[in-house]
């Protein structure tokens, strides 16, 4: 028998579909700003293996000489991701919602076992409520890293005015590079989410738009059968 289950909150949806677009832009307009400046690169007894980012992209992506407008977005965009994350923040701990998206002492060990599952190494998954323990540690870390993206943003966009902030992320050039690894951090956990979400199928994406989703529950017996048992 199919039933229909509240599983995820409105609030709890709105900042996600807030957050997505909003982190879209920020991440975009801060290639703008980056682009001015690209130092980052990977080396290893000054032998290059990776640089942020080669020619090709930013040409691709129309992005070089786009400094001012990339400077415009970012810093007008960054007050509504705060703003978006404080309110998700402020909902989860008086809902109590936190209970279930904050890791467990048994998160880390069964994590490993959820990722075995969806590799198909191992035939069970370890059991669950609304989220594994996979997703208790990865969006309880998304919330943190936005908390970074924050502080390590204000640290580089007012290092005058907020050295204080600026002195407590390592100085303005740690600051930034802390600020340059969340970033890739979100492109990471993007791709990897959208995989999660394909692998967990239309039931489950369905969830975050409608806030239910379809359970499949036994068939209670009828008067006539518990009878005869």
């Amino acid at each position: 028998m199919k039933l229909i289950k509240e599983k995820h909150s409105l609030a709890m949806r709105w900042a996600h579909w807030v957050n997505f677009p909003l982190l879209g832009i920020m991440i975009w307009s801060g290639l703008l700003i980056y682009w001015a400046n690209d130092v980052y690169e990977f080396t290893i007894f000054g032998h290059r293996f990776i640089k942020f980012f080669p020619e090709w992209f930013y040409q691709l992506l129309h992005i070089p000489h786009r400094l001012s407008e990339g400077m415009a977005f970012h810093f007008l965009f960054m007050w509504f991701f705060t703003l978006n994350g404080i309110f998700y923040v402020i909902y989860t701990l008086i809902s109590g919602e936190w209970r279930e998206l904050w890791p467990q002492k048994r998160s880390f060990k069964e994590a490993w076992l959820v990722l075995l599952h969806d590799l198909h190494l191992r035939k069970t998954a370890p059991p669950q409520g609304k989220y594994n323990s996979a997703q208790r540690i990865v969006y309880s870390a998304i919330i943190l890293m936005g908390v970074g993206s924050v502080l390590t943003g204000l640290a580089i966009y007012k290092p005058v005015q907020l050295y204080w902030l600026t002195w407590l992320m390592g100085g303005y050039h740690l600051a930034r590079i802390w600020h340059f690894v969340l970033t890739l951090g979100y492109v990471f956990f993007f791709v990897i989410h959208i995989i999660q979400v394909i692998l967990a199928g239309w039931n489950n994406f369905r969830s975050v738009i409608s806030g239910f989703e379809v359970v499949n529950e036994p068939d209670k017996p009828t008067n006539h059968e518990e009878a005869k048992n």
